[in-house]
């Protein structure tokens, strides 16, 4: 729900950074707010931000992170769109971390679904405010006005400029009802508008976290234990303080919280070579703790051993054991896939002051309220002496939802009492970070004597994203099984179950989540059964699928099985499936529906020296209204390439509690010569925009296993495919 007032002579504007002088609109947005929806406003109190100046520039608050994902963009081209404002009028201000701006965490895909109508909103009222002051400075009727390129036109042929109308318009109370413009008539909205902030993406002066500098500033490099949750025993600090450039050292305690650091030992430095040089000095004995025993191997057969008993029951529908039992054929497969890491390119990093009761932190962070409630519950101050200031962030993936290295540069700053930046190494994001989560599936089906699947079974066991929450919990929370509850298809016998599974390093969510896994085994086990059936996988699949029909979820936006064979079929005849191609290539397919959007992709695949070679990647999206197509478009290949690093290269493992890996040599990523021609097409829709950055993950990686079967006659159940030596 949405309040929108001008505010243009209160003086709360200085809060939100805004100066006074200009027509400010401000709307009350409050995701999940009990006194909105129960009408208990006493106040307003509002969120997001709209300024017109008299020189006629726009700015616009922006709530959410930049990170890659267009967000800045699309939400601020809504509002001028529907504004008739002038593109290069527009400026963004970033918002800091503060409750007033509503929900402000950046990740799962909801940023535009959930703003759009209020930016739209935002933008009508402003215009027509316009369209009022205009008419009352003519003495003309308010039908005769239109707003066109940041001007009210009048049928006589005059015009007046936006800017020149703000002295007027600030004294004008917000319509009461809306006239939207028709989305034939959208300039911006659906159209592949570049970045607002490309010109300093390009030139340089963007300023991500790790670019940010104070005077006086410090370097920090942190010693953490190998083992997840250990602690320091003890410490010898005499080589490292003899490096050049070693100011202190410091010992930092381990915080029991979600997003706590897990302490460790702090080499503060006049620069950030000398922070880990000393840190690579220090001499350091400690105390493991429990996870020390743990051996990634070990444990995937442990979980693998849950997943053939048993389970808890998340969803049954009729009675599979019947359908078992009269099954013409039954198909039987387990899959295993590991934890994963973010790895973004940019890694943790923050600068922080802590003077006195204050604190001022300047991080690339998608949950800046997040990070100022930890940081609160670290200081023990008050709200309004904890600021948090949002940079751009050279890649995210959820890792920076977490700020456990925002806690550790204030603990860092308050000890030493002057400015600090803390920066993680590759090493420190590979080894130290919230690990996607490991996994042992069984998946298990019947089929009649005619190829229709009758029975479906699908057993998972993965530690749970909440054991981050609330130690302890070994079962997945109910949106954790939804991508595998929800499953699309028409099946009259059907069970979900999952297995128990202890945490044994930090869990956290990482792009597309657990879409990830569930995808992943529902689309390869999928393709196995339209092979056992002796059927082409795309019929098959839309067969699978069956009628068109509205899926009763928990969410309000309801699922649409008729979206998700359209785009299967569209990106199956966009990548000519069933025709011939180059002798010793093949197609695969995948298709899966998360966080609201409908994602198809066809990848075409040959073997180049007992290699695999991914040589075009075709998906389609259905998201709704697409709000910025040259995002989307970028957003889609780039899942392409997240998700051919997950199939090729992605996996962590442990020994004796310590992750494996270290940095990009042994967690690789795919490199340019690798990466395919990605074709993006985006379903024309006037529905409710929804999720774009993360819904093109899932569908890669089965697609690429399914590509592999068709040329080669082997399916692979387990990733990644560099284990057995094919990439």
């Amino acid at each position: 729900m949405s309040e929108i007032q001008n505010i243009s002579r209160r003086l709360f504007i200085k809060n939100v950074g805004l100066a006074s002088g200009g027509l400010i609109l401000a709307c009350n947005y409050t995701l999940f707010s009990k006194d909105i929806e129960s009408g208990n406003l006493t106040e307003f109190n509002p969120n997001l931000f709209v300024q017109l100046n008299s020189d006629g520039s726009l700015i616009i608050v922006a709530s959410r992170s930049e990170m890659g994902n267009g967000v800045r963009t699309s939400l601020s081209s809504v509002v001028a769109d529907e504004m008739e404002a002038d593109w290069s009028r527009v400026t963004v201000k970033q918002a800091v971390g503060d409750e007033k701006y509503g929900d402000q965490n950046t990740d799962g895909s909801r940023s535009v679904t959930y703003l759009y109508e209020t930016m739209r909103k935002m933008g009508a009222m402003t215009r027509m405010m316009l369209i009022t002051a205009a008419a009352k400075k003519w003495q003309v009727p308010e039908n005769e006005c239109t707003a066109k390129n940041h001007f009210i036109l009048h049928s006589s042929g005059k015009k007046i400029g936006f800017g020149e109308l703000v002295d007027t318009v600030q004294t004008l109370p917000v319509p009461t009802s809306i006239s939207y413009k028709n989305p034939k008539d959208f300039k911006y909205i659906g159209k592949n508008l570049k970045s607002i902030d490309i010109k300093n993406f390009v030139n340089g002066s963007a300023v991500y976290g790790i670019d940010k500098r104070l005077p006086n500033m410090k370097f920090v490099a942190i010693a953490r234990c190998p083992v997840t949750f250990g602690t320091v025993k003890s410490f010898d600090k005499t080589a490292a303080l003899k490096i050049k450039g070693v100011l202190n050292i410091i010992e930092l305690p381990k915080i029991d919280r979600p997003f706590g650091p897990l302490g460790g030992v702090a080499v503060i430095a006049s620069n950030t070579w000398a922070a880990f040089k000393g840190r690579e000095a220090l001499e350091i004995k400690w105390n493991y703790g429990k996870n020390e025993g743990y051996d990634s191997e070990k444990y995937m057969a442990e979980l693998t051993e849950r997943v053939h008993k048993d389970g808890k029951i998340e969803k049954e529908i009729g009675d599979i054991n019947k359908a078992f039992g009269e099954a013409s054929k039954v198909v039987e497969s387990t899959f295993q896939l590991p934890h994963l890491a973010h790895a973004p390119m940019e890694v943790p990093n923050a600068v922080a002051w802590v003077q006195g009761d204050t604190c001022e932190v300047w991080a690339p962070t998608q949950s800046p309220q997040t990070a100022r409630e930890e940081v609160l519950a670290y200081l023990g101050t008050t709200k309004d002496k904890v600021t948090i200031n949002v940079t751009f962030l050279g890649g995210g993936f959820g890792r920076k939802s977490k700020p456990d290295y925002i806690v550790e540069a204030v603990m860092v700053s308050k000890t030493i009492n002057a400015p600090v930046q803390v920066v993680w190494s590759r090493e420190d994001d590979i080894k130290h970070g919230y690990y996607h989560t490991v996994s042992s599936q069984y998946m298990k089906a019947s089929l009649d004597t005619q190829g229709n699947v009758t029975g479906w079974l699908h057993r998972s066991a993965f530690p749970t994203i909440m054991s981050t929450f609330k130690p302890g919990t070994e079962y997945p929370a109910g949106w954790e099984a939804s991508s595998a509850t929800d499953i699309p298809f028409e099946i009259k016998n059907l069970k979900i179950e999952s297995g128990q599974a202890p945490a044994m390093v930090r869990i956290g969510w990482m792009r597309s989540v657990i879409n990830i896994l569930h995808g992943f085994s529902i689309n390869v086990f999928a393709d196995e059964l339209a092979y056992a059936a002796k059927q082409d996988p795309l019929e098959f699949r839309l067969k699978l699928i069956g009628s068109d029909r509205i899926e009763d979820t928990k969410d309000p936006i309801k699922y649409d099985t008729a979206r998700l064979k359209n785009v299967l079929k569209k990106a199956a005849k966009n990548a000519n499936w069933g025709k011939p191609l180059p002798k010793g290539h093949a197609h695969g397919l995948a298709a899966h529906y998360s966080f609201n959007s409908y994602v198809a992709s066809v990848v075409e695949v040959s073997m180049v020296y007992d290699k695999i070679k991914t040589h075009n990647v075709h998906t389609v999206i259905d998201c709704g209204t697409a709000v910025n197509r040259d995002t989307i478009k970028s957003q889609l290949e780039g899942a392409a390439i997240f998700g051919m690093s997950i199939a090729y290269y992605g996996k962590i493992t442990a020994k004796d509690g310590a992750i494996e890996q270290n940095s990009y040599s042994d967690y690789r990523m795919i490199r340019m010569n690798e990466i395919p021609k990605v074709h993006v097409e985006i379903v024309e829709s006037t529905g409710t925009p929804t999720g774009v950055g993360e819904p093109g993950v899932p569908v890669i990686a089965p697609a690429i296993i399914n590509a592999i079967y068709k040329l080669t006659g082997k399916r692979y159940y387990n990733l990644p495919l560099s284990d057995y030596e094919l990439a």
